[in-house]
């Protein structure tokens, strides 16, 4: 009765461990085919994005992959990882995507992605993150109004570097009613990117072999 019991018992553990074998089995592979889905849909996200600000048309190589991680404190302050996507055409640099952040919001950081050709102009300027007040500083999204397009084309000169301020501070860009803040962090934040560039633009297009994960240091 003793071996019975022994060899039910071992009978009923190797069944266990093989359902706990296929279990771990089943869901790794969920887990891995979930994470693909998870990552595919990230990138077309993000490309979406960047294709806001700069239409895929004008580079033909893979921004996702052609990045470099800026840091400057000058420029991009409290600690910022900002990341460029670096778009060309033929080998040739063309333009420049900088992920950054304005950080005098009102209700904390605003995420920034804004485009600058090699002239120094902007290609166009999107709000991907934020959490000012909605039905005011909200208006910085595309979604909400046409404020953020008035920065296409801008650059340095263009306004002068007075003008590059909200109305209220003698600037050329307007504010929001009831909501200053918001804007001219903005402002601020894309004066302070175009000045980077003025100052590295050059520096942000190494040759295209070379690893894309090697930091770009500002002038401080």
């Amino acid at each position: 009765m003793a071996d019975r019991g022994t060899w039910q018992i071992g009978r009923s553990a190797a069944a266990l461990g093989l359902v706990a074998v296929v279990g771990a089995t089943l869901l790794a592979s969920v887990q891995l085919a979930t994470a693909d889905r998870i990552a595919a849909q990230e990138r077309r996200v993000m490309l979406e994005r960047l294709g806001q600000v700069l239409p895929s048309a004008e580079y033909d190589n893979d921004l996702l992959a052609d990045t470099l991680v800026i840091r400057d404190e000058a420029h991009f302050p409290r600690g910022q990882d900002v990341l460029a996507y670096r778009a060309r055409r033929a080998g040739d640099p063309v333009a420049v995507i900088l992920d950054f952040r304005a950080v005098d919001g009102y209700s904390g950081d605003i995420r920034l992605l804004a485009g600058i050709r090699q002239d120094g102009s902007l290609t166009g300027v999107r709000v991907v993150a934020h959490r000012e007040t909605p039905g005011l500083g909200d208006a910085i999204e595309a979604e909400k109004s046409d404020w953020i397009l008035g920065f296409d084309d801008r650059s340095l000169g263009r306004p002068a570097r007075s003008g590059w301020a909200v109305k209220k501070d003698g600037g050329d860009f307007d504010q929001f009613t009831g909501a200053t803040i918001t804007p001219r962090a903005v402002v601020d934040a894309l004066r302070q990117a175009l000045e980077y560039y003025a100052a590295n633009g050059e520096a942000l297009f190494r040759p295209a072999q070379e690893p894309a994960d090697r930091t770009a240091e500002g002038d401080a």
